[in-house]
């Protein structure tokens, strides 16, 4: 017996959720990113007004202003968001344990057993009914929309979602799939990011009937192991599992990136923007109980030469001073200063939970330090970013005005 495998997906989900507190903004072109007015961001997302007029994810603000003169720029509020995103898991509860998170607007749900407990006959007909309902209380509920697809499998299923927006249903069983899924481009299929579809058009490989069509040992000879992976995916074979989790989005790493005010000059200047976005990056761990191992950093020169460098810390962190530390230690290892900098990104990576236990240290206690951070986040809590900040910071004003929780990001688990 097949299983029966949703994929929802919440539509232009950052804007429908503004658009939910903004009714002002009714039939107009918005978009959730940065702040144009400070040279910054990108399109997170686009209500279906402005995509209609060119505006796409991930195009520079700007861009998007060139495409939609009129468009609305609102800031990300990701608190807001995964709000919505774990009242959705909560509709979604109702009906299964078995949600696996693939970001804060995405879910697999296994509907197998829920069928079968409903004492409905099991099948993907029974599913596409259930994806109905589901579709309806979302949107009655909630006030936004989803697409879902239904399939025997999680490829299929997600596929299905991204085939008809907004609001709506798609059903790929194993009589239809070869006219839905193999005659889009191979780029539509999953795992097939923008460098592996170059490689398969050089072979002449251009659709996902291709990809499935393919021998697999001219995949594998291409791409390797992953040649496999996308043939068998392309012909319907993902049997892994919808894995039960919680109703949170699971959390790879929490990071944030900023394009500053200005050209960066020297390290004073560095230390002024990864101290706040180390602030915020702390903040964040500890806001969702989370220590980090690894610390990243990217930088981007004003020649759009851009680097990223990790690292491991000597023990799970979520002190503010022990991540900007980290970072400028990267920073200076890896930059020699050919050119201004225009960009700068932070991320804690290879994440705990905060109550893992660490070995402590004879001589560094950190514990005083984890007070100061908590005094500092309460004060902000109470009073807002700017009550509070550090001494050094005040060098420069025009540096010192960036408040990078507004960018923050949260990383989902990959697919595998």
């Amino acid at each position: 017996m097949d299983r029966v495998i949703l994929h929802s997906d919440c539509n232009c989900f950052y804007a429908s959720v503004e658009m939910l507190h903004h009714p002002e903004l009714a039939g107009r072109p918005l978009a959730v990113g940065g702040d144009p007015g400070a040279r910054h961001g990108i399109v997170l997302t686009a209500n279906y007004i402005a995509k209609r007029r060119g505006v796409k994810t991930a195009m520079a603000l700007w861009q998007a202003r060139e495409a939609c003169p009129d468009i609305i720029f609102l800031p990300p509020r990701m608190d807001l968001y995964l709000r919505f995103s774990a009242m959705t898991r909560e509709i979604y509860g109702e009906y299964t344990d078995r949600i696996e998170p693939f970001g804060c607007d995405e879910a697999w749900l296994d509907v197998t057993h829920a069928l079968a407990m409903r004492g409905k006959e099991v099948g993907l007909a029974a599913g596409r009914e259930l994806a109905e309902e589901l579709r309806a209380r979302i949107r009655q509920e909630l006030g936004i929309t989803i697409s879902i697809g239904v399939s025997w499998n999680k490829i299929f299923a997600k596929f299905g979602s991204d085939y008809r927006k907004p609001d709506a249903v798609t059903m790929i069983d194993r009589d239809n799939y070869r006219e839905i899924v193999w005659k889009k481009p191979a780029g539509d299929l999953l795992m097939v990011g923008r460098r592996t579809a170059p490689k398969l058009a050089k072979i002449g490989i251009h659709t996902i009937g291709d990809i499935a069509r393919c021998d697999p040992h001219i995949l594998e000879r291409h791409l390797g192991k992953m040649g496999l992976v996308i043939h068998s995916f392309a012909n319907g074979g993902d049997m892994s599992p919808v894995c039960a989790q919680d109703y949170h989005a699971p959390i790879k790493s929490i990071g944030n990136g900023t394009t500053t005010p200005r050209d960066l000059e020297n390290e004073q200047d560095v230390r002024i923007i990864f101290m706040a976005l180390a602030e915020s990056v702390s903040a964040r761990l500890r806001k969702h109980g989370f220590k980090c191992r690894t610390v990243a950093i990217g930088v981007r020169d004003n020649g759009l030469y851009h680097f990223s460098r990790q690292v491991k810390v000597r023990r799970p962190t979520d002190i503010t001073d022990e991540i900007m530390q980290a970072a400028m230690t990267l920073f200076r290892r890896n930059y020699d200063w050919d050119h201004p900098i225009r960009s700068l990104g932070l991320r804690g990576a290879d994440l705990v939970t905060a109550d893992a236990p660490i070995q402590r240290e004879l001589f560094d206690d950190p514990e005083k330090k984890e007070r100061l951070d908590a005094a500092v986040d309460d004060i902000r809590r109470r009073f807002g970013y700017f009550a509070v900040q550090r001494a050094f910071m005040y060098q420069d004003r025009q540096l010192m005005q960036l408040d990078a929780r507004r960018d923050n990001v949260v990383h989902p688990v990959s697919y595998f």
